[in-house]
């Protein structure tokens, strides 16, 4: 049974959320991406939450800026150092003495718990992360290989000023290619049926600006045509993205926008990493391989 509430967090946020499990429990947190919500975890949760799986007390947020949680109209109001917070207050009100026993962020969440992990090590026991690029490697494959470029050009897009209206003009004409691009033919996204369409609907008809000030904010995206050049793209320094917490990252390598090149000198960043590549899936591969991604998520964390 999933079971949905708001929580209204210290510093003035509220994130509408979704979880199973007995509270009490280690706490897994799961952070969904753009153009997602909570509900994408929903199988996962109600598997993990299960005595045999676990037991966990599983509880996935909808980032600010998403569904029902706050979405403040500020782009600064997104910097990731805010996101964390809103995560880290989260995880204080749902876990035992704050812990966080696995961290699970796909996309945009990935990049949220990335930063967790490494700002807050002694609060995350098990970091998985599916699809999302470390910053490091994300800034070097931005700088270097066209490639990754070319794959990353839609985030330009994404920042305009007119995104959201362009976004959900005509029930969303825009947003549904990005599920449906990523495979040659329709097997490749059967999962997008029209119940789960509706899903998606009733999520961004809560608005899409919060969602595309994410783009906004972020300096790691490829250069728009004669704005900067990629000596632009900031490289962090190793010692501000640093990851100390065991790692699992789940790679779906037909992922379009992420390209396998971001898995090269990834350990040099997480020396405690395990790299699970998956073929045959796409970038939306929790909606693809539940049970796979599942049995990944598992072995990691009720052995590690």
């Amino acid at each position: 049974m999933i079971e949905t509430w708001l929580a209204e967090l210290p510093h003035g946020i509220t994130l509408s959320c979704r979880g199973a499990g007995a509270r009490g429990q280690p706490l897994m947190l799961l952070l969904h991406g753009f153009p997602e919500a909570a509900f994408i975890w929903d199988a996962l949760m109600a598997h993990f939450a299960q005595p045999e799986h676990g037991g966990f007390r599983c509880v996935a947020p909808n980032l600010r800026g998403f569904e029902r949680s706050s979405a403040p109209a500020e782009v600064a109001a997104y910097k990731p150092a805010l996101m964390v917070q809103d995560v880290l207050a989260l995880a204080a009100a749902e876990g035992v003495d704050g812990r966080i026993h696995a961290l699970v962020a796909h996309d945009w969440g990935g990049a949220f718990a990335w930063a967790a992990a490494h700002a807050h090590p002694a609060q995350v026991d098990h970091l998985v992360i599916i699809n999302s690029p470390h910053p490091a490697t994300f800034a070097r494959e931005l700088q270097r290989s066209p490639e990754q470029q070319q794959a990353s050009a839609y985030m330009n897009f994404l920042a305009r000023p007119d995104a959201e209206a362009l976004l959900a003009e005509d029930d969303y004409r825009r947003l549904w290619p990005f599920f449906t691009s990523m495979g040659a033919g329709p097997e490749r996204f059967g999962w997008l049926t029209e119940a789960v369409r509706q899903q998606y609907r009733d999520v961004w008809r809560h608005g899409l600006t919060g969602a595309c000030n994410l783009y906004r904010v972020t300096p790691l995206k490829p250069p728009a045509p004669g704005q900067r050049g990629v000596t632009d793209i900031p490289q962090p320094p190793p010692e501000r993205v640093r990851v100390e917490v065991p790692t699992l990252v789940l790679w779906a390598l037909d992922d379009t926008a992420l390209r396998p090149g971001l898995l090269d000198g990834l350990d040099a960043h997480v020396p405690r990493l395990t790299v699970q590549r998956m073929p045959g899936a796409t970038h939306w591969v929790v909606h693809e391989q539940p049970q796979q991604v599942a049995a990944h998520i598992g072995a990691f964390v009720t052995t590690k």
